[in-house]
């Protein structure tokens, strides 16, 4: 069944946070610096187990609950990325002057909306198989 719909979702969830991170940078310093997500290592922990988990959330179908679950664990991993994002911006030091924030300040975002429609296609396929379950 991985031809399902929230599989879909889920696999563009593990492309905005597995493969994008490695190409957009966070922001860019006035001095045409760009800063990635390479160079902190928390930030890359944090993407490659939001991938996993997606990747997992995939590959349990079969357990409708489960995937439900690891969908709401990868929501909050990702807000607390996002978090960690605003956190940083907003208190570089007084001498860094961010010109311009990158793309890759929304991919968690982009990873909480699919991992949501995710969810909401999860939750639509049990409540489909409780309903035939009380036909029988």
């Amino acid at each position: 069944m991985l031809q399902r719909i929230q599989s879909i979702y889920l696999f563009i969830a593990v492309i905005s946070s597995g493969v994008l991170p490695l190409f957009l940078p966070l922001y860019t310093l006035d001095n045409g610096e760009e800063v990635s997500f390479m160079q902190n290592i928390a930030y890359v922990l944090l993407f490659v187990f939001s991938a996993t988990l997606s990747i997992i959330g995939i590959f349990t179908y079969k357990r409708r609950k489960n995937q439900f679950v690891i969908g709401r664990l990868n929501i909050i991993l990702n807000l607390v990325l996002l978090g960690l994002f605003i956190y940083r911006v907003l208190n570089l030091s007084g001498d860094t002057k961010v010109s311009e924030k990158g793309i890759g300040m929304f991919l968690p975002i982009v990873s909480i909306v699919f991992i949501s429609l995710a969810n909401k296609a999860i939750k639509k396929d049990e409540d489909l198989v409780k309903s035939a379950d009380r036909l029988r």
